[in-house]
């Protein structure tokens, strides 16, 4: 495990603590992954049976991670901003029986990239909203994804830009240091496509869309 001293990670830490980690862990197990994760994995099935190694970037309590591992990747690295998430998705390691195949890093991945390996897959679920510098994440994310690239992402609408405004608004007020971004959709999918790879599918809600590449 990995510390994380960035002002990033104290953001999130401060949005994501223990009491949020908790309820996210008991929702998974009631319920299953969430509505983009759910989208990123059908789009990652519609590739094929998934297999090789994992990195999920921004793990959260481990949804992703889990359940692709279920489905047949042989071995994972999840990297999370939270150590309150990071320690809830050990516990659920633990509990699964899964501690030999997979490990979780409190740290921010652009600080660990470095020493961070390869994997065939690569998922950012509701993590390039968290960044501000996406730019960055992106690139080291794409030059970690041997086969696949998932990721899902705000929608770029102006009702999504005036939601994420206000909340950042109330952050505000409340003295969190936590925000959240819309980034350009076109500039991210130009970045992604630049780097070789190419769109397989892409499904949209109202506010999310989850797209999965394959490197060319």
């Amino acid at each position: 495990m990995t510390c994380c001293c960035s002002h990033l990670c104290d953001a999130n830490a401060h949005q994501f603590g223990e009491k949020r980690a908790a309820a996210d862990l008991r929702q998974y197990r009631a319920k299953g992954p969430g509505q983009t994760a759910r989208l990123l994995l059908a789009g990652l099935a519609n590739a094929g049976p998934p297999h090789g190694r994992l990195l999920d970037v921004g793990s959260g309590v481990g949804a992703l991670t889990f359940e692709l591992l279920q489905r047949g990747m042989t071995s994972a690295v999840g990297v999370d901003l939270s150590s309150a998430y990071v320690a809830a998705a050990s516990t659920e390691l633990d509990r699964l029986g899964r501690s030999d195949s997979a490990k979780f890093m409190h740290a921010d991945f652009l600080d660990v990239a470095a020493v961070v390996p390869r994997a065939d897959v690569v998922t950012l679920d509701r993590v390039v909203c968290c960044y501000p510098d996406y730019e960055r994440l992106l690139d080291e994310s794409i030059r970690h994804a041997d086969r696949y690239l998932a990721l899902s992402y705000p929608r770029d609408r102006w009702y999504v830009r005036l939601w994420v405004r206000f909340e950042n608004v109330v952050r505000r007020l409340r003295k969190s240091p936590f925000r959240t971004y819309v980034h350009p959709a076109e500039a991210m999918e130009t970045r992604i496509r630049l780097a070789k790879f190419t769109l397989l599918n892409r499904s949209c809600t109202l506010t999310w869309c989850a797209d999965v590449y394959a490197r060319s």
